[in-house]
């Protein structure tokens, strides 16, 4: 069996270290910045639909935001 000593197991704990802290972060960066993109925008579509619902959105709004030519 071949080894490297302790000098090339302490390199290689330090780059598992690096390697797992931006795994972590990223993890973390996406969750915060995917989390209100996927979790907003259905609760946009259900706010308009109860103003609609209720009558509070003018008839020009509604048809601004249809794209249908």
């Amino acid at each position: 069996m071949e080894t490297h000593g302790p000098l090339g197991t302490l390199w290689v704990s330090f780059g598992l270290i690096a390697f797992y802290m931006a795994l972590i972060w990223l993890n973390t960066a996406l969750g915060l910045f995917l989390t209100p993109l996927i979790a907003g925008v259905p609760v946009t579509w259900l706010i308009d639909w109860r103003k609609r619902r209720k009558g509070e959105l003018a008839e020009t709004e509604r048809q601004e935001r249809t794209y249908q030519g």
